[in-house]
């Protein structure tokens, strides 16, 4: 291919994260090569104001544009849907958070072996400061042998979209519902540090009104190698206010990450006061709680893998299809030991 590759995008549905990621790569300075699609005329009506091209039609979409990549941020349950597509038309793909379809993911695993492409799992919480200070500091061995973790995070469910009622977007589906979605969301990083987890319990209740069929707590016990203990407490229940606190102890001292304070702070045995690292607050849009950067950095890194794909080189995406697969398997194994049971097939 002669001159520079330039990759074209279509951003697959155009609610609160389809617009996130269509603003990363703005960002990153693709604004000529993003288009978006969406069903619902109201979200391509509010993706217009980022200049970009929009559709209501999927296959007009791809046929008019010719992308090279799909961001793929529509509802988990059609995550697979067009991530296959991507892969028979030799599509790289940036895939949200998934929740459901762990078999077909392993299975597109299998199935892009040797192809020049990248299917890329979100991890947006390994790009956050705290979680990349956090192993850091492990790995450093700044508090000695690991041995327990103790990580509560949750955010009251309306507030996620308070635009909108939650039985209008995926997370009131007993399927994708909030909670069950940031089990695998938060695993992501946290087994990325600690290793391999074997879910031991898990206690998940609907303790609130919240007009859904869902467990709104999960409370998660997990063992890792060299027998270190992670108890995980994920809910959307907790208002005014999001929470996010960790605590991991280890041998010779401890790590606190505070979401309140957003920082990261540690004391060992060597040391007669806590030191503390503060994190800027970054970028927040309008309507949004998070900031910006980690989101950009990665869909960075994405791109970049994509480009190494095209090229015939090998992705440098920190998270694979098979980490997505172990992840789902760690949460659906969960489930089965709160119902009393343990199957591993599923």
């Amino acid at each position: 291919m002669n001159g520079e590759f330039r990759m074209k995008f279509l951003v697959i549905g155009l609610g609160s994260m389809g617009k996130r990621r269509v603003r990363n790569l703005i960002a990153l300075g693709h604004k000529d090569n993003v288009v978006g699609i969406d069903p619902r005329s109201d979200r391509t009506d509010e993706a217009k104001e980022y200049g970009i091209e929009v559709f209501n039609n999927f296959e007009e979409a791809v046929e008019q544009h010719k992308p090279d990549a799909f961001m793929i941020s529509t509802p988990p349950n059609l995550h697979m849907q067009y991530a296959y597509f991507a892969q028979k038309n030799n599509i790289s793909c940036f895939i949200e958070a998934s929740v459901v379809d762990a078999d077909k993911i392993l299975e597109l695993s299998r199935i892009i072996e040797g192809k020049n492409i990248v299917m890329a799992p979100s991890c947006t919480m390994k790009f956050y400061p705290g979680p990349i200070k956090i192993k850091e500091l492990i790995n450093n061995g700044s508090i000695g042998k690991v041995l327990n973790y103790n990580y509560h995070t949750g955010q009251y469910l309306p507030d996620w979209h308070p635009w909108e009622g939650i039985q209008d977007f995926y997370v009131s589906n007993p399927d994708t519902g909030g909670a069950r979605e940031i089990v695998p969301f938060e695993l992501t990083w946290l087994n990325d540090i600690f290793g391999d987890a074997k879910p031991l319990a898990c206690v998940r209740r609907k303790l609130t009104d919240i007009p859904a069929d869902i467990d709104d707590i999960y409370h998660c016990l997990l063992e890792y190698p060299q027998n270190v203990i992670g108890n995980l407490t994920v809910e959307v229940i907790s208002r005014p206010k999001a929470v996010r606190e960790f605590r991991v102890m280890g041998s010779k001292g401890e790590i606190v990450f505070s979401g309140d304070s957003n920082s990261v702070k540690y004391i060992n045995t060597n040391m007669q006061e806590w030191e503390e690292f503060s994190f800027e607050e970054g970028v927040i849009q309008s309507g949004y709680i998070n900031p910006e950067e980690p989101y950009i950095n990665e869909v960075r890194e994405f791109v970049n893998a994509a480009t190494l794909a095209h090229n015939g080189e090998k992705s440098n995406y920190p998270n694979t299809l098979e980490d997505d697969h172990k992840i789902l398997k760690n949460l659906y194994t969960l489930e089965d030991i709160s119902e009393g049971r343990n199957d591993l097939s599923r």
